[in-house]
C-alpha cells in the first residue's frame, strides 16, 4: 500500500508602515484609550476579563494590541512576562493596560492594584513606561484610569 503525500501552501504578508509615517492613533489622554478599548472589547462579549497590553513608541502613538489574557468572570491570571515581552520584541517605549470587568463596576480591586504595581516595577526594570491601567465595565459605559486617581 501506497503512501499519500501533501502539499502545502503558506503564504505570509509583512505589513510594513512607510518610513516616518507615524500610527494615525495618539493615547495621551485616558479618553483616547477607552476608545481603543470599546473597540478591542466590541469583539469579546462572553462575559470574561480579558487583559491588553497596548504597546506604545516614544511619542505615545499605538502600536500594538496584545492579548495578555482571558479569565473567568471575575478573574484572570497575567504575569509580568507575557505583559513586557512583547513590549521589548516590538521595541516599544511605553505600555498601557487595559482589561474589562464583566459585572460592569470598573472600581479596581485590592489584586487589581497589586498586579498594577508589580508591573509598574517590573517595567521600570526594563526601561519601559507604565502610562495607565484603564478599566471598564462591561455594558455600563463606566471606566476607571488608575493614572488618573494616582494609583500608579
Amino acid at each position: 500500500m501506497g503512501t499519500k503525500r501533501y502539499r502545502l501552501k503558506i503564504a505570509t504578508w509583512t505589513v510594513v508602515r512607510e518610513a516616518g509615517q507615524p500610527s494615525p492613533r495618539k493615547l495621551d489622554f485616558p479618553e483616547a484609550v477607552v476608545e481603543l478599548a470599546r473597540d478591542l472589547f466590541r469583539d469579546q462579549d462572553d462575559d470574561r476579563e480579558h487583559f491588553w497590553a497596548i504597546l506604545l513608541n516614544a511619542q505615545n502613538r499605538y502600536l500594538l494590541a496584545h492579548l495578555v489574557s482571558t479569565g473567568t468572570q471575575s478573574a484572570t491570571l497575567v504575569h509580568s512576562r507575557e505583559v513586557l515581552g512583547p513590549a521589548l520584541r516590538e521595541g516599544a517605549a511605553a505600555l498601557i493596560l487595559i482589561h474589562n470587568h464583566p459585572s460592569g463596576d470598573p472600581a479596581p480591586s485590592r489584586e487589581d492594584l497589586r498586579l498594577t504595581r508589580q508591573l509598574v516595577d517590573a517595567a521600570q526594570l526594563v526601561d519601559l513606561k507604565m502610562h495607565d491601567h484603564v478599566i471598564i465595565g462591561n455594558g455600563s459605559g463606566a471606566w476607571v484610569s488608575l493614572a488618573t486617581r494616582g494609583l500608579m
